[in-house]
């Protein structure tokens, strides 16, 4: 085997995962992701406060339905960013940083180009896509103007991820933490401005929130970049590195056959929302809403859980590149505890304080606030074992197990959760696809346990480059007869 480099000089924000108390490692880590997660939900609670208030109920059922859209598209090229990811850990922890910047590099060539593609078919296709949904005819055109103006934006707000993932995979949670507060301050601030014309700017209306958010990506991008050249940050590409943007054929190959399982896991979901969509958009424009605003108040509750799982899987990553099984099963276990108590918490404090919460998407009179209090109070408490499926699906996935993950969400969330929602809604009526939630949250979650505790995710190999370090399966680090499962 190659011989290992040696580690250069910590850089800022960057933190060897490898080493050190598992548990104050991986809340130390989690805290600076769950402040980008919550600054992304603030940003985007801010903007929908913003329609709402400014626009109407009309014009947030259309971002309601945009947004779904949105994270469709964001899910076909999402997986190669995520591939990369687990491959710049794994080299991280074993000190291949070579190899790191070299899959980075791949990254953004291949994130780039399946940006603009799926932007400009988004664009194409953007009239038609809303049809599908069965948008109520209120809100299409607002729909219309608001979701082409983001598939603009696309290509940068997907680098702007892909850049945050990468340091991520470095250890480095700091970084996308103030990038990301950039963004939001320049988001929120903006969308007034395009939206009702202030000073100079065109009064745009509801695409005006789209043009903040375009313009926000775009200057984080910009200074992001600026930043790492500045700092001389671990995956600064310069000289002739910056030739691995145009992707080696080994990489694009690793990243693809990893990427294209975990984009898929997200179009699973997303493909579940917009089949949830399209039942709830027959239940009249009042109903969208309320689920609309639902849904803010859920990515709150759900940010501990994605802070939690991002912060395992880069772990999981890292000591796997590096040999340390022994603490791969403790870093599922922290993982697991921290959920539950956190998410558990923030639960507890939106079900109690939700009308205060939700009141300020809608005023205290809207006819939707009361669906969206009653939809909360069935479903929100599902969230806790969301949290504990992405802690297990982010220590598998960092070993590269991308195919067991993509079954079990296709599993719960169509046979499962909108079969739910089909055989109940004879007796419950609407209150059917909110129950859904929760039931499809505990098939995840059961499943996701068994494929952790009895699948075979821990031997496949190192997803290491070539000309780096030979590749070598974990057997060889740790003898199969000696692997145990954790928790």
């Amino acid at each position: 085997m190659d011989s290992v480099p040696e580690t250069p000089q910590a850089r800022p924000g960057q933190r060897d995962l490898t080493t050190g108390p598992i548990g104050a490692t991986l809340i130390a880590f989690a805290l600076p992701t769950l402040g980008s997660n919550i600054l992304q939900s603030l940003n985007g609670s801010i903007n929908a406060i913003w329609v709402g208030r400014f626009l109407g109920e009309g014009a947030l059922a259309a971002t309601s339905n945009a947004n779904i859209i949105m994270f469709l598209m964001f899910g076909a090229v999402f997986g190669f960013g995520m591939a990369a990811t687990i491959i710049v850990g794994q080299a991280w922890g074993r000190r291949d940083h070579e190899a790191a910047k070299r899959a980075f590099g791949s990254a953004i060539g291949l994130v780039l180009t399946a940006s603009v593609v799926v932007a400009v078919l988004g664009w194409v296709f953007a009239p038609d896509i809303l049809r599908l949904l069965a948008t109520p005819p209120g809100a299409f055109q607002l729909a219309l103007d608001y979701l082409r103006v983001i598939f603009l934006g696309l290509p940068g707000s997907m680098l702007l991820v892909l850049m945050f993932m990468g340091l991520r995979g470095t250890g480095d949670s700091m970084t996308p933490l103030w990038f990301m507060g950039l963004s939001v301050v320049l988001d929120s601030a903006l969308n007034p401005v395009f939206i009702l014309g202030l000073g100079p700017a065109p009064r745009l209306g509801i695409a005006g929130s789209a043009v903040a958010t375009l313009i926000a990506n775009a200057v984080a991008v910009a200074g992001l970049i600026g930043y790492i050249a500045w700092r001389d940050l671990p995956l600064r590409l310069k000289g002739a590195e910056i030739r691995y943007i145009l992707p080696e054929a080994t990489l694009v190959r690793t990243i693809v056959a990893k990427g294209l399982p975990i984009g898929a896991q997200m179009l699973v979901l997303s493909g579940s929302a917009l089949a949830m969509v399209g039942l709830v958009n027959r239940n009249g424009i009042q109903t969208v809403a309320a689920y609309g605003i639902t849904q803010q108040l859920w990515a709150y509750v759900q940010m501990p859980a994605m802070a939690i799982g991002a912060a395992v899987s880069a772990m999981a990553a890292q000591n796997i590149g590096a040999g340390r099984w022994d603490r791969v099963g403790q870093v599922t276990r922290s993982g697991l505890i921290y959920n539950g108590a956190i998410t558990g918490a923030m639960v507890v404090l939106v079900l109690l304080f939700d009308r205060e919460i939700l009141g300020l998407f809608v005023g205290d009179a809207s006819p939707a606030l009361p669906i969206a209090q009653h939809i909360s109070y069935i479903a929100t408490w599902g969230f806790i074992l969301f949290g504990g499926t992405m802690v297990l699906f982010g220590t598998v996935r960092a070993n590269g197990a991308v195919w067991g993950p993509l079954a079990i969400l296709a599993i719960a969330m169509f046979p499962v959760r909108l079969g739910a929602a089909y055989a109940l809604h004879p007796w419950l009526g609407a209150d059917a696809l909110w129950w859904s939630f929760p039931i499809g949250s505990v098939a995840t979650v059961a499943l996701a346990a068994a494929y952790y505790l009895h699948g075979g995710w821990r031997r496949g190999a190192l997803l290491v480059p070539e000309g780096h370090c030979e590749e070598r399966s974990h057997a060889d680090i740790e003898p199969a007869g000696s692997l145990k499962p954790a928790g």
